[in-house]
């Protein structure tokens, strides 16, 4: 039936593409968004004597210790065995580290367990991933509230709203000069 599709009806260049992909004429599926989001704190990176990934490779140590069974990224991309991992790295000139990866808790800091603390969203994919858009959204002008994030969140219980990044404030267009306080980063 898929012979018959692709050899008489008008396809477009997406499906086109997955018709070359299914027929293995060529890889569309080598690269795409496969690099995690997280590699901190998981089973994978834990060394721990006790097995308490959280405690022993915690968000702070990400950017300074070597992942051995993974990477992650700010919006990474890969091929689909990892060998070459590539993502976006910002600084906004106030911060102590370079933005490379998202932040969150992990389960104990966390009101409701493990929390990404970002404002970013995918907006488009194509399947073969040929095409590829998503925006960050980066404070630029004033330090990145992590370590307000964790504290408020680790002040809250079970039955309370968690904290959110935008509950800071920060992050909301000036009513007085319209300046924006953040970045919208697309990538």
């Amino acid at each position: 039936m898929n012979k018959l599709r692709d050899k008489f009806v008008d396809s477009t260049v997406e499906e086109e593409r997955l018709r070359e992909n299914r027929n293995h004429e060529k890889n569309w599926y080598r690269w795409g968004p496969y690099l995690s989001e997280r590699s901190w704190a998981t089973v994978r990176e834990d060394y721990s004597l006790n097995g308490d990934a959280w405690s022993n490779f915690p968000f702070e140590h990400a950017n300074a210790r070597v992942f051995r069974w993974g990477e992650d990224g700010l919006f990474g991309v890969s091929d689909n065995k990892q060998l070459v991992c590539m993502n976006v790295a910002l600084w906004n000139g106030k911060d102590e580290r370079l933005k490379e990866r998202l932040f969150g808790l992990t389960g104990p800091q966390g009101n409701h367990g493990e929390d990404v603390k970002e404002l970013y969203f995918y907006l488009d994919n194509t399947p073969t991933h040929s095409y590829m858009k998503a925006l960050y959204k980066y404070p630029f002008k004033k330090a990145f509230p992590y370590k307000e994030l964790v504290q408020k969140n680790g002040e809250r219980g079970y039955e309370d709203k968690e904290f959110e990044v935008y509950d800071i404030g920060g992050l909301y267009r000036d009513s007085e000069t319209g300046d924006n306080p953040y970045f919208d980063v697309f990538f």
